[in-house]
């Protein structure tokens, strides 16, 4: 798709890439027209263009590696072009691993040899914390990047971002060097990544088939830096001086300097976990959130008479919502306790059997203590306020199943 964000392509704006040398006094913006960011839209879905890609492209198609095409304002490192993998870590680390340790560094030597570009991984650092540079610090793991969820889908994916402060056709040709290494890399190793794409896959249903009820996965993460540090990290170099005021202050000079032992905070553990389950109950009143599963992809059914399952639901003890919107949205979280319980799904209730290939992402989107799922998003907020959720503890409705229960009848 050569512009996703067609909207925003068409409404010009000025001062939106202020460092970029001869840049035009208006560009596009990054909004679409619905005033909504794309590239946080990959779980709520409420842009149109977030759906026909999803349900036209994503699914139908279901490619093997997906790009995602960006220029940023951001920290002026001297790069040419940063790329980062799809970060996955409620999924199978299968297509992660590969992109980044076989795919992007083999690409990225590639064009240092055949174009003299350099490019290296993404990121921002702040001169907040001083310098000579320490920290470098990547983007979010949250599903809402389509780049990211793509990993959830066990599939291989990579996001680019060229610099602003590069002249324009320089970061064209940048671009073009950067996707011709991918399709070249792609198609020289085909069967490789479809091999690994498919291991990946089967690995999330198995884990299902064979570990439902019994292991935890993580539901929300932070941050961390990764095993390595980043060696020979090249960036614009900046000087110290002080302010008439006596603060102190950095100044960007023109030299490009090399620094090492820098701390690369890609990497995400886990701080609240969740207990996989064979699947999920969704009752027939929230017919809307099994047709959102649908649009992703998902394998929804529903029941044709009622059925006794053995699970667990969660009481909501603490709900609480962001006092500034984000995406239109004001952002909400719960807090409370899994409860063990049997329980009756009744006729024309929802079904999701986990053991399928978007397992990870089902359980990404629903788990009511994820940091990026749909109660997130405020999906549910309707029916826990209706309900009291603000003075009394209260069930989430989406309920988790580990097996099903059987009826014996004894013989007269």
């Amino acid at each position: 798709m050569p512009i996703y964000n067609t909207d925003g392509n068409d409404k010009m704006a000025k001062g939106l890439r202020p460092s970029q040398e001869n840049s035009p006094l208006e560009t596009g913006i990054r909004e679409n027209g619905q005033g909504l960011d794309l590239n946080r839209d990959g779980i709520k879905m409420e842009a149109p263009e977030t759906r026909a890609m999803i349900q036209q492209i994503i699914t139908a198609w279901d490619p093997q590696m997906t790009v995602d095409l960006h220029t940023t304002n951001g920290t002026w490192h001297g790069y040419s072009l940063t790329w980062a993998p799809g970060y996955l870590y409620a999924g199978q680390r299968e297509t992660y691993d590969y992109t980044n340790a076989t795919i992007l560094p083999y690409i990225t030597q590639k064009v240092k040899e055949k174009n003299d570009l350099m490019f290296g991984p993404f990121g921002d650092f702040s001169l907040r914390e001083g310098w000579p540079v320490k920290n470098f610090y990547t983007y979010n793991h949250h599903p809402r990047y389509i780049i990211n969820q793509i990993g959830l889908r066990n599939r291989m994916s990579i996001l680019s971002e060229t610099f602003a402060h590069e002249r324009f056709y320089q970061r064209i040709h940048t671009c073009y060097v950067f996707v011709n290494e991918i399709l070249a890399y792609c198609n020289q190793h085909a069967v490789e990544i479809m091999q690994i794409n498919k291991a990946a896959e089967n690995a999330a249903i198995q884990q299902v088939l064979n570990n439902a009820g019994t292991i935890k996965k993580g539901v929300r993460y932070k941050m961390v830096p990764t095993a390595q540090p980043i060696n020979h990290f090249r960036t614009y170099d900046y000087i110290k001086y002080s302010k008439a005021d006596g603060s102190t202050a950095f100044l960007k000079t023109g030299k490009i300097a090399h620094y090492d032992s820098v701390n690369y905070y890609a990497s995400f553990k886990d701080t609240v976990q969740a207990v996989l389950p064979r699947g999920y109950i969704i009752p027939a009143a929230f017919a809307s959130i099994a047709e959102h599963l649908k649009m992703q992809g998902a394998t929804v059914t529903q029941l044709d008479k009622k059925q006794m399952y053995s699970g667990e639901s969660f009481s909501i003890e603490k709900f609480t919502k962001a006092t500034r919107k984000f995406e239109g949205h004001f952002m909400a979280s719960a807090e409370g306790n899994f409860v063990a319980k049997d329980f009756v799904a009744e006729k024309g209730d929802f079904l999701v059997d986990l053991a399928q290939p978007l397992a990870n992402l089902i359980f990404y989107t629903l788990e009511p203590q994820s940091d990026d799922g749909l109660l997130n998003w405020n999906f549910f907020d309707t029916y826990l306020e209706a309900n009291g959720v603000n003075t009394k503890p209260v069930d989430f409705p989406i309920m988790k199943y580990f097996s099903i229960k059987t009826t014996s009848k004894k013989k007269k």
